[in-house]
């Protein structure tokens, strides 16, 4: 078979070096609003992962939703990165641009067998049982619908995805009994986030993932389409959430507010010491470009193994008017 590949010429995200064997790592944010304090650490772990590894660190920007993108996030975000002195390697990418890719992708897993059209609305699905994953899809269209208006769903198995994240260790999921077949395009016509993950890692020869450990759970379905697609598979490295005093992961859902760009090096530390860091409490009074050198010399991403989040205390936020 001749399965979807980074050398595809329809895939057009930019990679920035074309070395595949290179360490390579990412920071994908989506832009449904500014940058909060949770997805800095993440855009931290990376970055220092990668510059530790003497890697490349991308930036993607997971633009494949309109519907729930805010107006400006884009500017705003690659803004606040530039602030607390990211150095990304390339340009800048953007999902978006790789969507003759995604649909590459979907055609081939379509013309194996590998996936198939549904029909199913919301309301056929109300009463179907639901796990930690959403609905498990009971495979209503597995064998066929004659609906015009459909989605496009992934064929899963009963054999368990294994893999060994870096920090969280050893993990398994059974997609079939989990999650059931899922959706990789919408009934929108719009990608769906694991093919489009799935997609532009592989395009991009992203090596490591480093992200929060609430996307843990969507990793096995990455594989598995990796696995359909003839994709290799990339290591994983899942840091601790960061959750308020209620438990509550940092995020715009649970009212985090964006990260201050004034105060950009007492964030930055906190964001540290947040991951383990133990920085100096001198740290936070020095420019950024000091932060950094410190922070590439004492990396230590160990600290963080075997947890999955970690409290967090004030953190100093944007004024209103600079969002």
């Amino acid at each position: 078979m001749n399965s979807p590949s980074a050398s595809s010429e329809i895939g057009t995200i930019a990679t920035g070096n074309s070395d595949s064997v290179k360490y390579t790592g990412r920071f994908a944010p989506s832009p449904t609003g500014p940058l909060h304090f949770g997805s800095l650490l993440a855009a931290v772990a990376s970055y220092l992962r990668a510059r530790s590894q003497d890697g490349r660190w991308l930036v993607r920007v997971e633009d494949i939703d309109p519907p729930r993108e805010t107006p400006g996030a884009i500017e705003v975000i690659l803004a606040a990165l530039e602030k607390y002195g990211f150095e990304w390697d390339g340009e800048i990418a953007y999902q978006s641009q790789s969507r003759a890719a995604h649909d590459e992708a979907v055609q081939f897993l379509l013309r194996e067998g590998n996936a198939y059209h549904c029909g199913c609305s919301r309301r056929d699905l109300a009463d179907v049982p639901r796990g930690p994953l959403g609905i498990i899809y009971p495979g209503y269209c597995r064998d066929g619908c004659d609906a015009e208006d459909t989605a496009i769903r992934v064929r899963t198995t009963d054999t368990p995805v294994r893999f060994v994240d870096y920090l969280q260790g050893p993990q398994v999921q059974s997609l079939q009994r989990e999650s059931g077949d899922f959706v990789i395009r919408r009934r929108d016509g719009l990608i769906a986030y694991h093919l489009a993950v799935a997609v532009d890692d592989n395009l991009q020869g992203v090596t490591e993932i480093v992200r929060g450990s609430d996307l843990l759970d969507s990793t096995p379905r990455q594989i598995w389409l990796q696995r359909l697609l003839g994709y290799s598979q990339p290591a994983y490295a899942h840091i601790p959430v960061a959750v308020n005093v209620k438990g509550q992961k940092l995020s715009k859902s649970h009212g985090a507010g964006a990260i201050s760009l004034e105060d950009t090096s007492a964030t930055l530390a906190a964001a540290l010491g947040v991951l383990g860091q133990r920085p100096p409490k001198e740290l936070g009074s020095l420019p950024v470009a000091d932060i950094w050198a410190w922070s590439r010399e004492n990396w230590n991403m160990e600290v963080l193994r075997g947890q999955s989040a970690i409290k967090v205390g004030h953190i100093p936020q944007a004024r209103a008017e600079t969002l």
